[in-house]
């Protein structure tokens, strides 16, 4: 029995690339829409939303002399590029989904709106929502603390490389250990980097939790969907 009704669902870029350095791994794409279809065959109703930076990373590319309004205006498109990928390997395995944006670029994707998205996944479509929230200066975490604010979401479950939330870079401290759950105050008093401090900010304020797992297991959606303690439970 799923733990949820309607989730959204967070995907990094990165995750991506898969044993790439650049661009999507099509065995890696393939994967996450197959984790995406075992949840969609329960009958939750799935929200997503992609990063872009297996592609381009606004940020990064303001530090080597972009424009930062333009560099984040590049990221959003990477990420659309990157939720037009996924729309179609779940077209491929016959999962039925829509791409959003938040920028008008009709026919590639429907302009977003709330009732739009929430219509579409009670229809039993997966909705993927692209181009951040249209903005620059905000980052795809933002976005998708936004969305799921405004799609109703029961829960953020944000899909990384790693397992949770840790007192340190598990990458880089060995000895980091992993928090089962943890409240965002403690989050912020302990100065962890779970998503950027707007996103989280937005997700406290309007009690949204976050599950930060590892969706690079395959498998471990479906796992977090059921229930099972693989990940790290963020909430107020």
């Amino acid at each position: 029995m799923a733990k949820f009704k309607r989730i959204l669902l967070k995907l990094s870029g990165e995750s991506l690339m898969g044993e790439q350095h650049y661009g999507i791994d099509e065995k890696r794409l393939a994967e996450y829409a197959q984790q995406i279809k075992e949840v969609h065959d329960t009958g939750v109703q799935i929200g997503i939303v992609i990063g872009g930076g297996n592609i381009f990373r606004g940020l990064s590319g303001a530090g080597k002399g972009f424009d930062r309004v333009k560099g984040d205006q590049m990221g959003m498109c990477a990420t659309v590029i990157n939720s037009l990928g996924l729309s179609s390997a779940l077209g491929a395995i016959g999962v039925r989904s829509r791409v959003l944006t938040a920028i008008r670029m009709e026919p590639i994707g429907e302009f977003y709106n709330k009732w739009k998205a929430i219509e579409y996944m009670e229809a039993g479509e997966v909705v993927i929502m692209s181009a951040g929230t249209g903005n620059p200066y905000f980052t795809t975490d933002t976005g998708s603390s936004l969305r799921g604010i405004e799609i109703e979401a029961d829960v953020m479950l944000k899909g990384t490389r790693v397992d949770g939330v840790y007192t340190a870079d598990p990458e880089k401290d060995p000895q980091a250990v992993k928090f089962n759950e943890i409240t965002y105050d403690e989050i912020y008093n302990r100065g962890l980097k779970v998503m950027d401090l707007t996103a989280t900010t937005m997700c406290k304020e309007n009690h949204l939790p976050i599950y930060v797992f590892n969706m690079d297991i395959y498998g471990n959606l479906k796992k977090v969907v059921d229930g099972e303690n693989i990940g790290t439970l963020v909430h107020n």
